[in-house]
């Protein structure tokens, strides 16, 4: 879940001449916009409620794969081999036949692009031996991220009872994925081939077609089924702001997007983000007692942001509270001791944890000792 505790105002702002604004996401049962630094939601509407997404599952599984990329776990170059359950798949697929092997980056492509429900459990398969397996991932990663509307059945989003999302969760995985920038460069393609060394190269043409028509568009994940409607996770980024925009359940492709690209349009002329401090940013280093080392760098878990509108200049103080009682060890890597927070006007916007930077020994009685005849002896020549 984002760590950042702020919202904006969900209603658009009344127009100087005094007529109401339209409407956002007038026709879509459920809609999100969130700021991808911060995680500051924008726009809301029923927000929560748990809908069949769709395709938009591969946000999950595109995320896991990323993870596992950066973990070591697997490389872009590894073969995959299509087993008879992925060459079964129905829905958007690439034809993969059983027993064929395709790298991980063509697979990541397949996914991204062509939205290949058969792609999409070979990789599955291929990193937890089996789709249920890689489906148990993708709940414990949700569950890891706050995701409490969300309940995977599969790794594609095929209509399943009991798989299920809200407009929030997929606005969150996908913040998630997009921390791996890497993505967007097989998000952001409108076309491309597969098997491009065989007689017959497989054109993939991208199901988001924003990514083409809306400038600053580089993903996300499209969806659709007669259940879910159209749905769609986009992202754009502009002048450095970048923002990911969530509709479920448009009756329409047009009419979804359309509507997210008014909800794109209103979040780059209403809204400018702030960063004060990137996520992993050193802001404070303290002192463990009877630790070792003796002084630990403390680091924001997330991005410390704000959003405001454009044109305002407001002064934000930020501080640091520490938990006294976490303060003392062991502790391990990434261990929450503390939160560094933004007021505005006196009032708390945004917080995020802070983290030790490394693993905190508890000291032996020698070692201990020692540093308290040193600081005995340094308060005596003080």
């Amino acid at each position: 879940m984002p760590n950042v505790e702020f919202h904006v105002t969900t209603d658009k702002p009344d127009s100087d001449d005094g007529e109401s604004t339209p409407e956002l996401a007038s026709q879509a049962r459920s809609a999100v916009v969130m700021d991808f630094s911060t995680g500051n939601v924008l726009f809301e509407k029923d927000a929560h409620e748990k809908l069949p997404l769709a395709s938009v599952t591969k946000v999950m599984t595109m995320l896991l794969i990323m993870e596992a990329l950066d973990s070591g776990q697997i490389r872009l170059t590894d073969k995959v081999k299509t087993s008879e359950h992925a060459a079964k798949m129905g829905g958007s697929q690439v034809f993969l036949e059983p027993g064929e092997t395709m790298t991980v980056n063509d697979m990541l492509k397949a996914i991204a692009m062509a939205s290949a429900n058969d792609a999409c459990a070979a990789m599955a398969e291929h990193l937890a031996g089996t789709e249920s397996r890689f489906v148990q991932k993708m709940n414990q990663r949700a569950k890891e991220l706050g995701m409490d509307d969300t309940h995977f059945v599969n790794s594609n989003g095929l209509p399943e009872p009991n798989h299920y999302s809200s407009a929030h969760d997929i606005a969150i995985m996908s913040r998630e994925l997009l921390k791996h920038s890497e993505i967007t460069k097989y998000t952001s393609k409108y076309s491309d081939y597969l098997r491009q060394d065989t007689e017959h190269p497989f054109w993939l043409v991208n199901t988001n077609k924003l990514v083409r028509y809306y400038d600053g568009v580089d993903g996300l994940k499209t969806g659709y089924t007669s259940e879910s409607k159209y749905c769609l996770s986009a992202t754009a980024k502009r002048d450095g702001f970048r923002v990911i925009a969530v509709v479920m359940g448009e009756p329409k492709s047009t009419i979804r997007n359309h509507e997210v690209s008014e909800l794109l349009n209103w979040s780059f002329a209403e809204y400018q983000s702030r960063v004060l401090y990137p996520a992993g940013a050193t802001v404070k280093e303290v002192e463990i007692s009877h630790g070792v080392p003796e002084q630990v760098p403390l680091q924001t878990k997330d991005t410390l942001g704000v959003v405001i509108h454009k044109g305002e200049k407001p002064e934000f103080h930020t501080s640091i509270q520490l938990n006294d009682k976490k303060l003392h060890p062991p502790l391990k890597k990434g261990e929450v001791v503390g939160q560094i927070s933004v007021t505005r006007d006196g009032e708390a916007v945004a917080s995020v944890p802070l983290v030790v930077t490394q693993d905190v020994a508890k000291a032996g009685f020698l070692q201990s000792f020692g540093r308290t005849v040193r600081k005995i002896i340094t308060f005596g020549q003080a």
